[in-house]
């Protein structure tokens, strides 16, 4: 039986046969490739010359390619359009592909190749091959390659486990947001939301045969029901639905399933001779140690806690003049600061949203990013999408094909909140990359095009920042490409890309009135410049707290932990100002550090910050589009990938080591 996955790709540019490709496909090519990918490695290991770096680690790189493009096909599917079956199929791929990774990682004779190279070699090699060849010793020895027998195959057992776990945890919170929806039919119910909410409030009850309005825990449908909503108790009703997710009496629930994961980390690392997972973890990071990163995010707590508590004793008094709230909850925390921010700036965010029509916004990022380094987007019709809302784009520099971009703006049943940039195929000497992001914006309506929040604006440019950083690479080996970096480094090209968002010279280029073409008026400017560091004590209070609860899960004393929401009391306590709500659990949706790549690594948000922060003072420095120092960002860290050491990549950009102060001072808490 044919399948497309498995056949030459006959689209432009090699891209996946999204139209030809059918769930059932997946396993089957995922086995042929599997058993390839076998025959790759065992080719290495009997190649009778002695090892050396291209006969060993340049082999090594280039194995199970085809792997790598179905598997990461159906992984990024499984995020951005999963379905039952899909996820059985994930279900089954997930221990097969744990297999073949242990199996080549603990590959006793492969391992001794490697060896050889990297004692003997290194000196004739150039720093990018080095790189590659630390790169993989590394991993092999994390990955047990100097365990005995027995604790090689307990180390195969764990990951298989953890494999399965981490796709159930966010399976279950998928299925509890997805199950959980309200529909008013009063007016009194729908004081005070928006326009462009309730349209699109009322174009959901309609597609589900319904009069009145839907209000999902979809972001698009959430964030601004909380905010603009006058009723409070309804406020309250989606905001504990919200808090529940994988904290239910239901099949969903994730208490045991994060459990089992953060005592199987922590023995994986035990066993890898590492005091914990974020021992582990943080080897690989810039950060180093568990002892810096708390270090950094006290620092930062106790730079935040003064003003934090200053914007909290703000929307108490408040709330008390103004609708005589006697105790401020989770689910009052927005809408008292949405009307603290419209009094004091004389504005609200849906004023901007006519200014910022989504076609609008990404011409306006793609004229920015042309700008900076060069590049053009031809959107073509031609290349298959694997939904019909998804858009492709030929990414051309100097006139010539340079990637492939997949973006995918709004939300559906099978899609996962939030936002977040993936790779279908990987930039090497060989070929170029095929990129995506994935967001949760507000769709458009029967009577207005889509139109975005300011913050939604930053979400844009900040997944388009990861996506630049896969686009731009330009290395030798695709293990090294674009966002293969230190995980505490990778934010940095998302986060200074948000910069360009608050910058007069920028927004002239998108911010028009969808309706009349008005430019965004200065004052507006002025004022989105002024609310950037409205309320930055609490957000940075909140951001730090979720660094703190993830490295709580992932410490020394992890496996301690009885209870999660206990647990989870105790740590978050001194950064909340609300009282706890017995039915609610962050931790049980805590997807970045459960089913994401952040566990040990919530920090690099804030991490990230410092050097996005000080990166973007030398941009205002020369000047938002100066191409010399685009340029050297462009030479020094988008094009370089994972090739060199992060700080080194830093300092040869900026010329200095970073400092905390440039964040300090855009948030407004320096002192």
């Amino acid at each position: 039986m044919s399948n497309p996955l498995i056949e030459h790709f006959s689209t432009p540019f090699s891209t996946l046969p999204f139209d030809k490709v059918e769930t059932h496909h997946f396993l089957p090519a995922i086995e042929e490739e599997i058993a390839q990918t076998r025959k790759e490695v065992e080719a290495i290991t009997q190649n009778p010359a002695a090892p050396s770096f291209e006969n060993t680690l340049e082999a090594l790189e280039k194995s199970g390619k085809k792997l790598g493009i179905i598997s990461g096909a159906l992984f990024n599917l499984n995020s951005a359009e999963t379905k039952p079956e899909l996820q059985e199929t994930t279900q089954k791929a997930a221990p097969l592909l744990t297999a073949l990774q242990n199996d080549i990682r603990l590959n006793t004779t492969l391992f001794e190749r490697i060896k050889t190279v990297y004692d003997e070699e290194q000196n004739d090699l150039s720093i990018e091959q080095k790189t590659l060849l630390e790169k993989e010793y590394k991993a092999f020895v994390r990955n047990g390659a100097l365990l005995n027998e027995e604790e090689k195959a307990s180390l195969r057992d764990i990951d298989q486990q953890l494999a399965q776990l981490s796709l159930q945890f966010g399976e279950h919170v998928l299925e509890d947001s997805n199950a959980f929806s309200i529909l008013l039919t009063k007016e009194e119910e729908i004081a005070g939301l928006p326009e462009s909410t309730l349209a699109m409030a009322k174009q959901m009850a309609e597609a589900d045969g319904n009069k009145g309005w839907k209000f999902t825990l979809d972001y698009p449908s959430y964030v601004p029901f909380m905010t603009y909503a006058n009723h409070r108790e309804l406020r309250k009703k989606m905001s504990l639905a919200f808090g529940k997710k994988g904290f239910q009496a239901n099949k969903n629930n994730n208490e045991t399933t994060l459990l089992k994961i953060v005592k199987l980390r922590y023995k994986r690392a035990k066993l890898l001779g590492y005091a914990s997972h974020a021992a582990f973890v943080l080897e690989e990071r810039m950060a180093k140690d568990e002892t810096t990163v708390r270090q950094f995010l006290t620092d930062l707590q106790e730079k935040a806690l003064p003003k934090a508590k200053e914007e909290w004793e703000e929307i108490v008094a408040y709330g008390k003049n103004h609708f005589n709230y006697d105790t401020i909850q989770k689910w009052d925390t927005a809408f008292l600061a949405e009307k603290i921010k419209q009094e004091r700036y004389a504005f609200n965010e849906e004023e901007l949203k006519p200014y910022f029509a989504l076609t609008k916004v990404i011409d306006g990022l793609f004229e920015v990013v042309y700008r900076l380094f060069g590049l053009r987007f031809i959107k073509r019709e031609d290349i298959p999408v694997y939904h019909p809302d998804v858009l492709a784009f030929e990414v051309q520099k100097e006139s010539k094909f340079h990637a492939v971009l997949y973006a995918d703006f709004h939300p559906r049943a099978g899609k996962r909140n939030g936002a977040w940039m993936t790779s279908y195929r990987a930039q090497s000497e060989l070929e170029r990359p095929h990129v995506s992001i994935v967001c949760n914006f507000s769709p458009p309506t029967k009577e207005q095009p889509a139109l975005l929040t300011f913050n939604e604006v930053t979400t844009l440019f900040h997944e388009f920042g990861h996506a630049l950083h896969g686009i731009l690479a330009n290395t030798t080996y695709a293990a090294l490409s674009g966002t293969s970096v230190s995980w505490d480094f990778v934010e940095l090209p998302s986060q200074i890309l948000e910069n360009w968002c608050y910058q007069p010279e920028a927004l002239s280029l998108f911010a028009r009135h969808y309706e009349t073409g008005e430019e965004l008026p200065n004052h507006y400017i002025e004022k989105i410049k002024k609310a950037g560091q409205f309320h930055q004590g609490l957000q940075t209070l909140r951001q730090l707290s979720f660094g703190f609860l993830d490295l709580s899960w992932h410490g020394e004393k992890s496996t301690e932990i009885q209870e999660v929401k206990a647990h989870e009391v105790a740590t978050m306590k001194a950064f909340q100002f609300t009282e706890d709500q017995a039915e609610n659990c962050m931790s049980t949706s805590f997807s970045h550090i459960f089913q994401g790549g952040y566990s040990a690594g919530y920090y690099s948000y804030k991490w990230a910050e410092v050097l996005d922060a000080d990166a973007f003072e030398l941009f205002l420095s020369n000047g938002i589009f100066d191409a010399k120092t685009a340029q050297s960002f462009h030479d020094n860290i988008l094009s370089k990938g994972g090739t060199e050491h992060p700080m080194e990549l830093y300092q040869r950009f900026r010329g200095k080591k970073p400092k905390a102060d440039a964040l300090l001072k855009r948030a407004g808490l320096l002192v």
